[in-house]
């Protein structure tokens, strides 16, 4: 099932790769919405709250390590593009190497530091057990995020989008199972549902494998190519520190937005909380088209195809928009239904609404910027350039900074969730001038013959 994305009309191409990969981001949002709500309904709104207060240091810990994994693949789609079977299975066995390392760092340092890093964010005293007993788990089982997304991003590289789907369908669907294994039948509460998340990437990781294993020989190595390749690293590397240090510094943005929103209280956690997690789950269209074109634009730059790049982003941010129109018109009037799912029955969802909404509000009018976001940064990580997405990262951590601090200086929730906006539009204008850029030299480097030369 693999995919060429040289050849054919940018569209079909962008909207056929795209499906697969929403339905599987959805699905994999399922796991930490089911495992709130079913922590928010059977457990509590104080133990939601203590899963909720952990999402930012999540994306930081898991983001880096994920980030990281996924970006040694970029130098697969490239070479994918050009046929080099032989430099695809040696980029394969490098980056599973580096992936190892990357899990065995990860893992060590974010355990050693996670109660001082609660601390930092004025995790409630109320809470901070159950967020350090759900945090921990989660690290501690780094070594399964890390495997589903080098894996999966591997079949991406090559255009295989389906199978990371029909993986994410299984392992969503197991976590359900699980969470009401552990939670309501065994009473583990939120350690429950960090088992059952961290159960459920192990089982999707492990389908991954096994199919690259069975069917997809180009991505298996032989034993001999299971070794470091000096120039592979420093091209991996090249790519995937600037992805990490970008999901390091976005997610730092976010861990003082969620400073900024924890001392408003436990409720005020809760309800953002429960907002949140539909609001990842209707972005991730944005997201998908984002992962579409760093393949796309991969496997197009390894290619020499510079005017398809550009022609696919134009096809990308034509879908994006009107995406975004229909997720922000799902999530206004959507919002007081599904927010009652995460809250025990009876609830008052008066004050719980009232967080929930203006959070939700603001964010939905700021979609387009956060969709630009995604294909630009995507676009230019697939060609190889990783220190502007990354710079990008920077604008979002400046802006959201900015707005918390104001915010906890004046005690104020509607800037204080005002952080997520404020960053989208401040980084969306800089990743579009970066994008301009990258392709205005990628066709200088075309014009001397030097196109595709990352991929070799």
């Amino acid at each position: 099932m693999q995919k060429d994305m040289t050849k054919g009309n940018p569209m079909p191409i962008i909207l056929q790769f795209t499906w697969p990969l929403f339905l599987g981001n959805v699905f994999q949002q399922v796991y930490n919405a089911v495992d709130s709500m079913i922590v928010g309904r059977f457990v509590g709104s104080g133990a939601l709250a203590a899963v909720g207060s952990t999402g930012t240091i999540m994306f930081l810990v898991i983001g880096a390590a994920t980030g990281l994994s996924t970006g040694f693949t970029v130098l697969t789609s490239q070479r994918y593009g050009i046929h080099d079977e032989e430099g695809i299975k040696k980029s394969v066995a490098n980056g599973m190497l580096l992936s190892a390392a990357v899990i065995i760092l990860m893992t060590v340092s974010s355990l050693l530091g996670m109660k001082g890093i609660l601390r930092l964010l004025n995790t409630p005293e109320n809470i901070f057990e159950d967020a350090y007993t759900y945090i921990s788990i989660i690290c501690a089982g780094i070594i399964a995020s890390v495997a589903y997304n080098f894996f999966s991003a591997c079949l991406r590289a090559i255009g295989n989008s389906k199978v990371p789907l029909v993986t994410l369908i299984f392992s969503a669907c197991l976590n359900v199972v699980l969470d009401l294994a552990l939670i309501v039948g065994l009473k583990m509460g939120v350690a429950g549902a960090a088992l059952a998340t961290i159960i459920s990437q192990g089982v999707s990781a492990l389908m991954c494998f096994l199919y690259i294993w069975k069917k997809e020989t180009m991505l298996r190595p032989e034993w001999e190519q299971m070794r470091f390749f000096p120039e592979d690293t420093k091209k991996q590397l090249g790519v995937g520190v600037p992805m990490a240090l970008q999901f390091a510094i976005t997610a730092s943005g976010t861990m003082v937005m969620q400073a900024a929103i924890n001392l408003f209280g436990a409720l005020a956690v809760a309800s953002y909380t429960a907002a949140s997690k539909l609001q990842n789950m209707l972005t991730q269209g944005m997201m998908a088209i984002g992962q579409t074109m760093a393949t796309y634009s991969g496997q197009n730059y390894g290619a020499g195809e510079v005017d398809r790049i550009k022609k696919g982003v134009n096809a990308a941010l034509l879908v994006d928009i009107v995406y975004s129109v229909i997720a922000g018109l799902v999530a206004y009037l959507g919002l007081p239904v599904l927010l009652k799912f995460f809250f025990e029955s009876g609830t008052d969802m008066t004050q719980i609404m009232f967080y929930a909404k203006r959070y939700t509000v603001l964010c939905i009018l700021f979609y387009i910027p956060l969709c630009v976001i995604f294909i630009f940064r995507n676009t230019m990580q697939g060609c190889g350039y990783g220190f502007l997405p990354m710079m990008g990262g920077v604008v979002e951590l400046l802006a959201r900074l900015l707005c918390a601090v104001i915010a906890m200086r004046v005690m104020s929730y509607s800037l204080a969730v005002f952080c997520d906006p404020a960053a989208w539009l401040a980084a969306g204008i800089f990743t579009m001038v970066s994008y301009f850029h990258v392709i205005k030299k990628i066709e200088k480097r075309k014009e001397l013959g030097s196109t595709g030369t990352a991929a070799k």
